[in-house]
């Protein structure tokens, strides 16, 4: 064990007089390899390392720009906007030395961030003809390594977690297994739309809450979130007076490796250090941020696809704040606007135990129910999206938190782009959402936008098309009066509105529909096939 340690410790040393003296050559951040997509119709930074003073010449597609290194050895050149082009350019970068990065396009970058339902591969999802067919060479994928930072890392290369420098993967029958799967299906929908070359950066960490993906900036500039940010500085003080403390151990340590590595004797095992927060904890805000988000904010993107929500699914409206959160933050950061941010809506799920529907008309006021309900809100931010995947739990096994369908799940997401910001006109790029309720005599009458051609009652299973219900009968619908006493209602559609009603609730004042984690039987939808949000209508 302890000899392991001492190799350990000479190969890092080792490897740190490398990398010192390799900072008299020109080098780029790791974003920068062959294959790679650059967005199209903005400027393109270009940037890296090089010897304090030396002189950095980037030249590219008919353009040549060059730089300094400043003392710190950072460069940076900026390059003009281009439009989307599909034939393979070089970029080369001189300074001492000469880098040449082959088969450059620009296009479209999306970064694909959460948790492990975004992380989730295409070779995950028992789609083999999709992998077989998926000689995309216009599509590619960048692996952000995992890494957790206390502080803004900019380096997106480096990784104590996984320290490989996977570059640009073009996605072939050979690598497709490896792209996270909403991204790939989500690219690929948008690509054989448009033609344009699509970069899918795949930044996401399974088990991961909200809170550690979000920004200081972000964290600041919600109000509503003042308590978790004063939280979060005192356990960030609470961390700096412990190392306050440990720091003569530490460098007590220092002293005796010296010494050890002076005599040729054996190495002291190193100090251990707890860290001040963790990807997992619902406090631990911006590690991942720092880690796997700020090295990426000086490349530029199109926009961004999220699917996370699990890891905080027994929350409501404080969902809603930190999506705010995460979305200003990552605005504010990559300044160029409010560039598109599509997420998706929780699958239903029926629990690790495959627990039985619940019966209960009120639904499931804290959890999974109201965390839909600030996912849904969450449509007031501006310029953002959300797929619906209430019907894409695996069939027969919906007590897998990981569905296997993204191919749906994608492709809604990239109606929502296609329509917005593709300029597909007269696109029916949502499933019903509900707008506003009417009281009437006894009942109750929904108003829904992105109602398409009509609403109808159908199912949905697997990767099958929706199926319409002759009956026409709605399910999962609840109403109550004002005693706050809910009970399953009927529901009927009356044109491109659901009328809602019970007799045991002869006058009602509020509605909710599948308003639970495993709302199963819920089958409103319009006719093009999107099913409909959950909603409520009170906030009790």
């Amino acid at each position: 064990m302890r000899n392991s340690i001492k190799k350990a410790f000479v190969l890092a040393v080792v490897l740190l007089t490398t990398t010192m003296s390799a900072h008299a050559e020109v080098t780029l951040n790791g974003l920068f390899t062959d294959h790679m997509v650059l967005q199209r119709e903005l400027p393109v930074a270009v940037y890296g390392e090089a010897e304090p003073g030396e002189k950095v010449t980037v030249a590219f597609s008919g353009q040549e720009k060059s730089a300094t290194a400043g003392k710190d050895g950072t460069w940076s050149v900026q390059l003009d906007a281009m439009q989307a082009s599909t034939n393979a350019a070089v970029l080369t970068v001189t300074g001492k030395n000469k880098i040449e990065l082959k088969d450059i396009l620009i296009g479209d970058v999306w970064v694909c961030s959460g948790q492990s339902n975004m992380e989730w591969t295409l070779g995950n999802c028992k789609r083999p003809d999709d992998i077989k067919e998926a000689n995309f060479p216009l599509i590619r994928q960048f692996l952000v390594p995992a890494l957790v930072s206390s502080y803004p890392r900019t380096d997106v290369s480096s990784s104590p977690v996984r320290g490989i420098r996977s570059g640009w993967a073009v996605c072939t029958p050979q690598s497709a297994g490896q792209f996270t799967a909403v991204g790939f299906y989500f690219g690929r929908k948008i690509h054989q739309e448009t033609g344009i070359p699509i970069g899918l950066i795949k930044s996401a960490w399974g088990g991961t809450a909200i809170e550690p993906w979000c920004s200081p900036n972000g964290l600041a500039s919600v109000p509503e979130l003042g308590k978790d940010k004063e939280k979060l500085a005192n356990q960030i003080e609470e961390y700096r007076e412990r190392f306050k403390a440990i720091l003569p151990r530490i460098e007590a340590y220092v002293a005796e490796s010296r010494m050890a590595l002076a005599n040729n004797a054996e190495l002291p095992l190193p100090v251990e250090l707890a860290h001040p927060i963790s990807n997992r904890e619902p406090i631990g805000w911006h590690c991942l941020y720092n880690g796997m988000i700020n090295p990426l904010i000086h490349f530029g993107i199109k926009g961004a696809l999220w699917y996370q929500g699990e890891n905080n699914g027994s929350e409501g409206d404080s969902y809603f704040q930190k999506k705010r959160a995460l979305i200003g933050g990552w605005r504010k950061a990559w300044n160029i606007g409010d560039f598109p941010f599509y997420f998706i809506q929780l699958a239903n799920f029926a629990g690790y135990e495959n627990q039985k529907p619940s019966e209960d008309p009120a639904g499931e006021p804290a959890g999974w129910g109201s965390l839909r309900m600030a996912q849904l809100r969450s449509l007031e931010i501006p310029n953002t999206g959300m797929s619906v995947s209430l019907d894409l739990a695996d069939v027969g096994n919906p007590g897998d938190i990981h569905p296997k369908n993204k191919k749906d799940a994608g492709e809604r997401l990239a109606l929502w782009a296609l329509a917005k910001d593709y300029g597909k006109k007269d696109l029916v790029y949502s499933g019903p959402l509900y707008k506003e309720m009417t009281i009437e005599a006894g009942r109750i009458r929904i108003t829904f936008d992105s109602v398409g051609s009509g609403l109808t009652a159908a199912t949905k299973r697997g990767y099958d098309p929706m199926v319409k219900d002759p009956s026409g009968v709605l399910k999962r619908f609840a109403i109550a009066g004002e005693d706050k006493k809910w009970v399953w209602a009927d529901a009927v559609i009356e044109g491109k509105t659901v009328v809602v009603s019970s007799p045991d609730v002869p006058k009602p004042v509020a509605v909710r529909y599948a308003f639970s984690r495993n709302p199963e039987g819920c089958n409103l939808y319009n006719n093009e096939g999107l099913p409909a949000s959950p909603f409520r209508t009170d906030e009790w």
